[in-house]
């Protein structure tokens, strides 16, 4: 088979895969101008992917080749399942159709050592993509029981789209979001050819439309410190400081705390906070003996 050949297959199979999916099942609001053909137009998978309108229609048909990146957006995009994505990369004449699987981190002893003797201070340790590697029991307090949440989906920028619970601790949820996507960029501009990455853009892609947009934004940061006003059902309205600090040891690892002025109300807060969230791993743990 030629290369114009597959590249034309290639859009075959993309137009016939966006034509199974409905607008509402892809989180897209109608217009309710009537639609020519069934499924998605090509305008709103080139929106959900992040991409340009004209890029994706060249893509469809055949005019231009397809980068491994683009492919594992779109295979997110249109609900691949596994069979379809590695015919969607043997037609691009890609390898390595299905993301490889990184080695899982794993939070450095000396920094579970110094996370679990911050009983008055929340804490956790992020890894790459953000990915939430440990914590103490009041982070948890403070955001979510992250022990609930599957290992592969505890990752901080999820969590703060698509939780409702962690995003209802922030007051300005929008400029946290906004911030997320911000170092995801910047991430992704250090590890291009990260799999998982990749993934979780396509994901949140998909189901946020204020990801999409800020991420289409390509607006870049990289903050180490500040405040975040948040509010919690126990302790009320808090005022944190918040810093990173990173692993010496290792540059992907990084110890995140939230602190508050003495005296304040918020610091009077995070000791309630502390007493409650004791009060209850001793009420858990009696039960779980029990």
């Amino acid at each position: 088979m030629s290369r114009d050949v597959n590249r034309s297959e290639l859009g075959q199979f993309l137009k016939a895969r966006r034509a199974e999916l409905s607008p509402a099942a892809m989180g897209l609001s109608e217009t309710g101008a009537p639609r020519r053909v069934p499924g998605l137009r090509r305008e709103e998978v080139a929106q959900l992917a992040s991409i340009s309108a004209q890029y994706y229609t060249r893509l469809e048909q055949g005019r231009l080749p397809a980068s491994a990146p683009v492919l594992t957006i779109l295979a997110t995009v249109l609900r691949l399942d596994d069979d379809q994505r590695d015919y969607l990369f043997e037609l691009a004449g890609k390898e390595s159709a299905r993301p490889r699987r990184q080695k899982g981190q794993q939070v450095r002893p000396p920094l579970q050592r110094l996370l679990d003797s911050l009983t008055d201070i929340p804490a956790m340790v992020l890894g790459r993509r953000m990915d939430i590697l440990a914590w103490n029991p009041l982070a948890a307090a403070l955001l979510t029981n992250f022990s609930r949440i599957p290992q592969e989906r505890r990752n901080y920028v999820r969590l703060v789209f698509t939780d409702p619970t962690v995003r209802d601790r922030y007051l300005d949820w929008e400029t946290t979001a906004r911030d997320c996507v911000a170092f995801l960029r910047m991430e992704a501009a250090r590890n291009p050819d990260d799999p998982r990455l990749t993934a979780l853009v396509g994901e949140l892609s998909v189901q946020d439309p204020h990801f999409r947009q800020w991420w289409a934004g390509h607006h870049v940061a990289h903050r180490a410190f500040g405040t975040k006003k948040m509010r919690h059902p126990v302790a009320g309205e808090l005022t944190l400081d918040w810093e990173s600090l990173g692993s010496a040891a290792d540059s992907d690892q990084q110890l995140t705390v939230w602190t508050a002025k003495a005296g304040t109300p918020s610091a009077e807060g995070l000791r309630f906070l502390a007493s409650w969230a004791a009060t209850e791993q001793t009420a858990s743990w009696q039960t779980d003996k029990a």
